[in-house]
């Protein structure tokens, strides 16, 4: 079993930035591609970045050219730096990663607790 564990989440004004952090850990032989999701209240979950093992990465146009999702992977950690944040930012932010846990295991698809992100105006 893998774990994803969020942090980072909070309270900003417009305009501010948030760093968030989610870490992998249990049995872990390989990670894949890693994600972040986000879910505001009344809406369905939608992805907001993706980075591949080799640090590809794609994002929701609604993100662009403000968030940056990162990895470390020597620390199983996954990053996801928010720049000039709006109200419309403001929802439950989920990590995803595909691990597996052994040379023979097959890719199973995980999921952090959520950190929650609000956005003043």
């Amino acid at each position: 079993q893998v774990q994803l564990v969020e942090s980072g989440g909070g309270l900003v004004q417009a305009g501010g930035s948030l760093r968030l952090s989610c870490a992998a850990s249990g049995s872990i032989f390989t990670i894949n591609a890693m994600r972040w999701y986000r879910q505001a209240p009344g809406k369905q979950r939608e992805l907001v970045a993706v980075i591949s093992t080799g640090g590809s990465t794609n994002y929701a146009d609604s993100v662009k050219g403000r968030f940056t999702i990162s990895r470390d992977n020597a620390k199983n950690t996954v990053y996801l730096q928010m720049n000039s944040l709006k109200p419309e930012d403001t929802a439950v932010y989920y990590c995803n990663a595909d691990a597996s846990s052994g040379p023979y295991d097959y890719f199973r698809n995980y999921w952090g607790q959520g950190t929650q992100v609000t956005v003043s105006s």
